[in-house]
């Protein structure tokens, strides 16, 4: 074996060949086996010869259900059948007895039942104990019954059923712990002492306030053992009914504080006070027991709050009192750098985060509740009622909103610009925005000031657009981790060489953790809300002539100071939003002059034209190809306008191709430029002949074949190998193709003798500069064009002929073409060869 490989190596070599030969050997013992047998058959009977391969051992079926399992099926099938039969006995066949006897039986059978366990414990059956001393709880439970219906049968119900419940508890309590090996008794004392306090209540003639009271004692006690027992049954017990009765307590405490809240503060306050000693006490249920406890405050200092003001002012308050919670959940981590596991006023990091957690779910629901008006300043300029200029403006919405409804955003922003993370920095923006955009909504602003209010938020949103940093300050750089791949990897590589590496060890995957930049972020999420304000501002403005101006012109120096100042895709979309409201003003100039939709797509094409020209003064800047792009769409808008009269369409188009031309004399656009020139040129042409009512084919397609053969002649000229098929071919096709068609309808000889003297120019040219395109082309333009020419004389003398003539020419042709068919094939092979040979 190869000693020099790295240890790993060798462990794989060494594995596989250790494999190999137990194999080998295994099969070698049976073949063994069998050979003993044949030699010594008094040993026993001759066995078949063994198969190639040993067969493995038969393993008998695995049992499905193992004796601990079926003992415990068994005893808890006892105990169930036990405990429904003394149901029966007690509810159905208790009539049959005396008093004397009934007490006795019971009497007899619960100690018998109770006293057992403590036998089967001494002999170690713990399982048969266990089922026993719960039928003995069962049958305390049916004594009780049997006491109130016998002995106390004028006893009020539910009190007496209060007092059984503690009585039993406290059995129940002692039995388990003087058999501290039984699993069932102590926690069924707990469940049992759920019930005397609430049971108290409405035996006494309490409500649901005392109710909620006595739950919320019975909770603390449940927390008591929770935090004091050992045993894992009693603290699940425990902590169940803790939750159920405390969280009972909090809902009623939560629904009076709506319609008492005097009532209801001192009930949430002690809550509060139970559950922020549970999370201090109890570490891994801190965050949600301090939610909840920061849940019962706020809704009992909103409660306190709700009868000294106006019901305008309900949500807020609540807002103010989770404001007050969070600022404590903030503050609470102490002075700059506090340890986590002490601060300022809150104890520990869990207690914080569920504080934090309660104002911030209590402020997200008054947000929520103050969304109606942020959505009605936002949409409602969308939804116009009224025409555009018409001076009218549309009726109000939301107009028995409260109008304090903007405080609630206003509150989460401030709340959120305080935490230094970059999620709440943008959660502040975006409320901020909310605010100003539910202003006129809410305070029923006139109809002057709310376009210039939502020009000011577009102003503010482009400017944090360009410079984000102004909102970003204090939070950590947006930059890749640094994931430690090149460290792993070359101490992956360390390892494998060293042998240190086992076979089997997986290689580390190459993870990294990038961080979204916090500039980009903030300017783009400003940057959109800056446009959803400017449409809003746009709509608005359409409700009379001098806002539509003074609002475009005022989105047209925002965006273009953004298209300046800004950086990346903000600059482009600057560039973008400033050609659009400069397209805007000219469309509006053009409507009150008025000038018509036709003419004001005339007029709109200056702002193509001004694009192309910045594009030009532009060159390289990024937002040069943006602008010129723009100001092609805004260009498409105004040929679209000028759609209902053809004569101004052809002007139209006339203009853009002149526009699109002068564009291509720039290097860097010619590609594109000089194709829509020559396409918008080409359909001026042809509308501007429709207008003329011209139906020649020739005048439409002359236009097509000129060029397109002089751009063919160029490439020709410099690139000589180029094909003729893709020179001249379209240019021809274009001309010939139509007039030939037109040919063939056409009753009068000028147009089939013109048509004829061209295609013979081509096919002549073809064969004189060997050019496969004319040639074919021509040719074929000059035999179609000579066949219809002479098909009205063919068909006359195929009329004048007799009528077996027709069929005996065509057979004398078929036997002529037979018989030189060999020659034809050579003549049309040389044909081919020289068709080949051209260009």
């Amino acid at each position: 074996m190869d000693s020099s490989l790295p240890p790993a190596e060798e462990l794989v070599l060494v594995d596989r060949e250790l494999a190999r030969l137990d194999a080998r050997r295994a099969q070698l013992l049976v073949r063994r086996d069998w050979l003993l047998r044949v030699l010594y058959p008094q040993a026993g009977p001759p066995q078949a010869a063994p198969a190639p391969f040993p067969v493995p051992p038969r393993v008998p079926p695995r049992p499905e259900a193992t004796p601990r399992s079926t003992q415990n099926v068994l005893l808890t099938l006892g105990g169930v059948l036990l405990t429904v039969a003394a149901l029966v006995f007690t509810l159905v066949s208790w009539g049959t007895m005396g008093i004397g006897g009934r007490a006795a039986v019971l009497a007899a059978v619960t100690s018998a039942a109770l006293l057992a366990p403590v036998a089967l414990l001494r002999r170690g059956l713990v399982s048969t104990a266990e089922s026993v001393a719960a039928l003995g709880l069962v049958l305390t439970l049916l004594d009780a019954y049997a006491l109130h219906r016998v002995a106390l049968p004028d006893t009020d119900g539910t009190a007496y059923a209060a007092v059984a419940s503690a009585v039993l508890a406290a059995a129940w309590a002692s039995y388990g712990s003087a058999l501290p090996r039984l699993r069932v008794p102590l926690p069924a004392a707990v469940v049992a002492a759920q019930l005397p306090l609430p049971l108290a209540v409405p035996a006494a003639g309490g409500g649901v306030l005392a109710f909620a009271w006595a739950a919320l004692v019975t909770a603390v006690l449940d927390l008591v053992l929770v935090l004091r027992t050992g045993g894992l049954p009693v603290r699940v017990t425990a902590g169940t009914g803790a939750a159920a009765l405390g969280g009972w307590a909090l809902l009623t405490g939560l629904a009076l504080s709506v319609t008492g809240p005097v009532r209801a503060v001192p009930l949430l306050l002690a809550t509060a006070a139970v559950l922020l000693l549970l999370a201090a006490r109890h570490v891994p249920s801190a965050v949600a027991s301090a939610a909840v406890a920061g849940v019962a405050v706020i809704a009992a200092a909103g409660g306190v709050l709700r009868p000294l003001s106006a019901d305008a002012w309900t949500v807020p308050g609540y807002a103010l009192c989770a404001v007050a919670v969070a600022a404590v959940a903030l503050w609470g981590r102490g002075a700059a750098g506090a340890a986590p596991s002490g601060g300022r006023f809150v104890p520990s990091r869990g207690m914080r985060h569920g504080l934090a957690a309660a104002g911030g779910g209590v402020l997200a629901l008054g947000v929520a509740w103050a969304l109606p008006p942020v959505v009605a300043g936002l949409l409602g300029p969308l939804a116009r009622t009224t025409a555009v200029w018409s001076g009218a403006h549309g009726e109000p919405v939301l107009t028995g909103y409260p109008a304090t409804a903007p405080l609630v955003p206003l509150l989460t922003a401030f709340v959120l610009a305080v935490v230094p993370r970059l999620w709440a920095r943008c959660g502040a923006l975006g409320l901020v925005w909310a605010v100003l955009t539910a202003l006129p909504v809410s305070l029923g602003l006139p109809y002057a000031v709310t376009p210039v209010l939502q020009l000011v938020t577009v102003a503010a949103g482009l400017a944090l657009a360009v410079r984000p940093a102004l909102l970003t300050r204090g939070l950590p750089a947006g930059k890749a981790a640094p994931d430690g791949t090149g460290e792993a990897a070359r101490a992956e590589t360390a390892t494998v060489r060293g042998g240190a590496r086992p076979g089997w060890a997986p290689r580390p995957r190459a993870t990294a953790i990038r961080r979204v930049a916090p500039e980009g972020a903030v300017g783009w999420l400003a940057y959109g809300l800056a446009l959803g304000s400017a449409a809003g501002a746009v709509a608005l403005g359409l409700d009379t002539r001098a806002a539509t101006f003074g609002v475009l012109g005022v989105l047209a120096v925002l965006f273009g100071a953004v298209a300046v100042l800004g950086t990346g895709g903000r600059r482009l979309t600057g560039a973008v939003g400033a050609v659009l409201a400069a397209a805007g003003l000219v469309a509006a100039g053009a409507a009150a002059a008025p000038l018509g939709a036709a003419v004001g797509g005339l007029v709109l094409l200056a702002v193509p034209a001004a694009t192309a020209l910045a594009g030009a003064r532009l060159r390289r800047h990024p937002v040069a190809v943006a602008v010129e792009g723009t100001g092609a769409a805004v260009g498409l808008c105004a040929l679209g306008l000028t759609a209902g009269r053809p004569a101004l369409l052809a002007l139209a188009l006339a203009l853009g191709g002149v526009v699109a031309a002068a564009t291509a004399m720039r290097p860097e656009r010619r590609a594109v430029a000089s194709w829509v020139a020559a396409a918008l040129f080409l359909l001026a042409t042809w509308v501007r002949l429709a207008v003329w009512e011209v139906t020649t084919p020739e005048a439409y397609t002359l236009p097509v074949t000129v060029p397109a053969l002089v751009v063919g002649v160029l490439r020709r000229r410099r690139d000589p190998g180029a094909s003729s098929w893709a020179a001249y071919g379209p240019g021809l096709a274009a001309t010939l193709v139509p007039s030939l068609l037109a040919a063939w309808v056409d009753p009068s000889w000028v147009r089939p003798l013109l048509l004829g003297l061209a295609a013979l120019g081509v096919t002549l040219l073809g064969a004189r500069f060997r050019l496969q395109a004319l040639l074919l082309l021509g040719g074929a333009v000059l035999a179609l064009d000579g066949l219809h020419e002479l098909a009205p004389y063919v068909v006359q003398v195929v009329g004048a002929l007799p009528r077996w003539l027709p069929p005996a020419l065509a057979g004398l042709l078929l036997l002529a073409v037979g018989a030189t068919y060999e020659q034809r094939l050579r003549d049309a092979r040389r044909l081919r060869e020289r068709l080949g040979r051209m260009r």
